[in-house]
This record gives C-alpha cells, sequence and structure tokens, in this order.
C-alpha cells in the first residue's frame, strides 16, 4: 500500500487530526484584527464620526496592531503553508478576513 502523504504527516509530533487555527500563529493575527476592528468600533461609539485631524490614541493603537501581526502571519505561512496547503490557505483566509473586516471598519465608520 503506498501513502500519498509525505512522512512528515505521519509523525507523532504533527498529527492529522490537530487543528491548525490553534496554532498561536494562526490565532494571534485574527485575535489582533478583532482587536483593532473593537477599537474602532468602540471609538465610534464613544465619539461618533469623529473628523480631528490629531489621530489619538484608538489610532496608534490600530496601525500598531495591524503591523504587529505581520511577523505572525509570515511565520505561519512558512512554517504551516508548505506541510498543510490546504488547511494553511483556509487560516490564511480568516486572517485575511479578519484584517479587511477591521479596515472595512476604519473606512465606514470614519
Amino acid at each position: 500500500m503506498v501513502c500519498s502523504q509525505s512522512p512528515r504527516h505521519q509523525s507523532p509530533e504533527f498529527p492529522m487530526s490537530e487543528s491548525l487555527i490553534k496554532k498561536p500563529s494562526a490565532y494571534v493575527p485574527i485575535a489582533m484584527s478583532l482587536a483593532a476592528l473593537a477599537i474602532v468600533v468602540g471609538h465610534y461609539a464613544v465619539k461618533g464620526m469623529d473628523h480631528d485631524p490629531d489621530e489619538g490614541t484608538p489610532a496608534h493603537l490600530f496601525q500598531l496592531l495591524m503591523v504587529l501581526q505581520l511577523p505572525f502571519i509570515a511565520a505561519f505561512i512558512v512554517r504551516w503553508v508548505p506541510d498543510d496547503t490546504r488547511r494553511g490557505l483556509v487560516v490564511l483566509a480568516a486572517q485575511g478576513a479578519a484584517i479587511i473586516a477591521a479596515f472595512a471598519s476604519v473606512y465606514f465608520l470614519t
């Protein structure tokens, strides 16, 4: 019987039933995007449409959260996508959707 999976997938350190979303490099960027989204929505709920030229703390926190998630995404791509491409791309799509939601909130609420 010939197995179509690589030997790495059969090792005890990489069980097939383990979900990639449980890896920190998968869920941390999603959590950071959702935190950025919460900052924007919270700021909108408190201040409304604020066109102040000074960006303020919420804007700086948003920017930091969005930029600091890039190393996590890069680590996920390098470590997990080559080993399990299909599930890795699903996680990347979830990360991308969270990023789009965060930026869409800025676009529509400010």
